[in-house]
């Protein structure tokens, strides 16, 4: 088994985690419904949704804390089993620690538990509170740490056995920003050095900076999925955006389709114009020469943001 998985790393054809038909039923609600994920080994995986979509009771079922009604998930062309249980780091959004222990003495006692030695635990943990820059708190109680160094300490926890599949709820709750780009490093670091991250979060921005590809739950289903690339291209609807001197005043005819237009300072003008009838950029821009004075011109391409809120407003299945 272990001579193939790793012949299906070499040829691209195992993800890190595979899951089909995933269903989940209490009582009268669904919170899963025939959810089928495919998530790529050495990348972030961003799984979104509103809030009650079912992304938490997928985490749950990964993490085997409930169990699925139907169908069937494997890690690294696994089933998934107890023993992947040591190889996945899980920080759950409703964080966990105990108040009245010392900083250093949990995380050494959580990375025993991780089946670290007790010399390897020290080691780790003092290793990542110099890197996270906690590491004079070592001795003190958990309840005296604020919640944003308390923050990093359930991360620490999360990643202390090097895990190769790890689940990030809301990581960055609690973090200032200064904070939040420490964590984002440190991240991109765990995927560089091999580690698969599924990305839990509401935070649009975080996802357009982090992950590779996402995977969108509505109301218990699967409603998207893909790179982020692909999706954002998929969505967009030829538009683009125009700096230029004066007002365009009618100057373009069909096929062009100025959908707004607001005025900058000094007689600049930024307007937003649609292409129909397969006409391509080249041909607006020769036309927007002829009429204006050109300053910028990009294409507008939909954020994660706005294919979220479309999406979920929509609330519609894939189509």
């Amino acid at each position: 088994m272990a001579v193939l998985i790793e012949l299906g790393y070499k040829l691209g054809v195992l993800e890190a985690l595979k899951a089909s038909s995933i269903t989940k039923r209490y009582a009268q609600h669904t919170a899963l419904d025939n959810v089928d994920l495919a998530i790529p080994q050495g990348s972030i995986y961003g799984l979104l949704g509103p809030n009650g979509a079912g992304k938490t009771t997928f985490i749950r079922i990964v993490n085997q804390i409930i169990n699925a009604d139907k169908g069937h998930i494997w890690i690294n062309g696994e089933p998934l089993n107890a023993s992947h249980i040591a190889m996945i780091g899980y920080l759950p959004e409703e964080r966990g620690l105990y108040k009245k222990m010392k900083v250093g003495e949990q995380l050494v006692y959580l990375g025993q538990l991780r089946d670290l030695s007790r010399k390897e635990a020290i080691n780790r943990s003092r290793h990542w509170c110099k890197k996270l820059g906690i590491y004079e708190w070592w001795n003190k109680k958990v309840e005296d740490l604020s919640k944003g160094m308390a923050q990093k300490i359930q991360f620490i926890s999360t990643v202390l056995n090097e895990p190769k599949l790890i689940i990030l709820d809301e990581p960055f709750s609690g973090f200032d920003p200064v904070n939040a780009d420490l964590i984002k490093d440190e991240i991109l670091e765990l995927r560089a050095n091999g580690s698969t991250i599924i990305f839990s979060t509401h935070r649009m921005e975080s996802v357009e900076e982090l992950c590779d590809h996402i995977a969108l739950i509505n109301k218990s289903k699967k409603i998207l999925e893909g790179t982020k690339k692909e999706i954002k291209n998929s969505y967009k609807s030829n538009t683009y955006t125009v700096e230029h001197r004066g007002i365009l005043n009618g100057a373009l005819d069909s096929p062009y389709q100025v959908v707004e237009q607001t005025a900058l300072e000094d007689d600049f003008h930024k307007s937003i114009i649609k292409i129909s009838n397969g006409t391509g950029p080249n041909d607006l821009l020769q036309n927007l020469i002829s009429a204006t004075e050109v300053h910028a011109f990009v294409e507008k391409v939909p954020s994660i943001n706005d294919i979220f809120i479309a999406k979920v407003k929509g609330g519609g299945e894939n189509e």
